[in-house]
């Protein structure tokens, strides 16, 4: 579909910004990555002021190119029109380029190593280990259910404490009840960041924070995942919201209600199933994150875990791993239940 006029401009924008990050990324992943690696098999060495110049001009020839040409892989991206024969051909073969270097590229930075992985040395590892991870000690099966325990009401106290500050924070993060006025739409803004901001920070760092705050133990692992959780579900709530019908919206607001009345009347009944639905999956999830978050000191069956581990104590890891993974599977299945009825 054709650009507006009025937004073909700010979309050239964006695809001349794209233009030059491919340029940049092409050459950056040539020279630091490829050329050192493939060619003399050494680690690249510091950038020096030749290299920033060369980056430099690579990502401005992209753009110069896509420009004068029309052989652009932003406009491709964005959608914009891009000319049949040589302009289509060279913005398709550049997006080539940026796949098959990224998967060489990626190959070659993880240090992919399937000789390794295969190697006689490597497969009599993992056989050993195998073998003591399915031959379980069960004499720990006392302490591992009591902290498997503690995982689970660690999770439900995060999720319980979450779920009304996402319930009242979505509301303000919902771009239709929120754009009204310029002091609204700055508090959605705001609320937006600092939500997004949250949630890309994973629930081991925050533990690792909490663990230094109020000391090792499941109310720092516990106060993690409230913090992960209000961000994840202030988000999903506030998308809810904004896919309500509007139909009720202004017929509540067109009798005269006021705004608190018309949210309560008019947008809550359609968001109440969504979200418990919503809940009940965040629960699910936080029992798994909190597994994974004593690891790091947030309490639970992580902390145990990560002890026996540390032993190299394989057949009591083995039996823990077992919990876990029954535990799991069925919160997994009671909240797909739940989920179910809920629809």
């Amino acid at each position: 579909m054709k650009a507006r006029p009025t937004e073909t401009i700010a979309l050239r924008v964006v695809a001349a910004v794209i233009d030059l990050l491919v340029g940049l990324y092409l050459s950056a992943v040539v020279m630091r990555v490829l050329i050192p690696r493939l060619i003399f098999d050494t680690a690249p060495a510091p950038f020096a002021t030749m290299d920033m110049l060369i980056l430099a001009g690579s990502a401005l020839a992209v753009l110069v190119h896509g420009l004068l040409s029309g052989a652009s892989p932003g406009r491709f991206a964005m959608r914009l029109d891009v000319s049949k024969g040589y302009a289509l051909t060279a913005a398709t073969h550049l997006g080539w380029m940026l796949l098959v270097t990224t998967v060489i590229a990626g190959w070659i930075v993880t240090g992919m190593d399937p000789v390794a992985l295969f190697s006689e040395g490597g497969l009599a590892g993992a056989r050993r280990i195998f073998t003591a991870l399915l031959t379980p000690e069960w004499d720990i099966l006392g302490d591992a259910l009591l902290a498997m325990v503690e995982t689970i009401y660690l999770a439900f106290m995060a999720t319980a404490i979450a779920v009304p500050f996402s319930f009242l924070l979505s509301f303000y993060s919902a771009r239709n009840l929120m754009s009204d006025t310029i002091g609204r739409r700055v508090m959605y803004i705001v609320l937006r960041f600092l939500t997004n901001f949250s949630r890309s920070i994973e629930p081991l760092i925050w533990a690792i924070v909490f663990s230094v705050w109020v000391g090792i133990g499941p109310f720092a692992g516990m106060l993690a995942l409230v913090v992960h959780t209000i961000a994840s579900l202030t988000k999903q709530y506030a998308e809810q919201i904004e896919d309500v019908d509007h139909g009720p919206i202004e017929a509540i607001t067109a009798t005269g209600a006021s705004r608190t009345q018309v949210i309560w009347f008019s947008v809550v009944p359609q968001c109440v199933i969504p979200f418990l639905s919503f809940t009940i999956y965040r629960w699910d999830i936080n029992v798994r994150m909190a597994t994974v978050i004593g690891l790091v000191g947030g309490g639970g069956i992580g902390n145990m875990l990560i002890q026996y581990q540390g032993l190299a104590q394989w057949n009591e890891v083995g039996a823990i791993v077992i919990i876990i993974a029954i535990v799991v599977w069925i919160m997994d299945v009671i909240s797909a239940r739940v989920r179910e009825a809920l629809k």
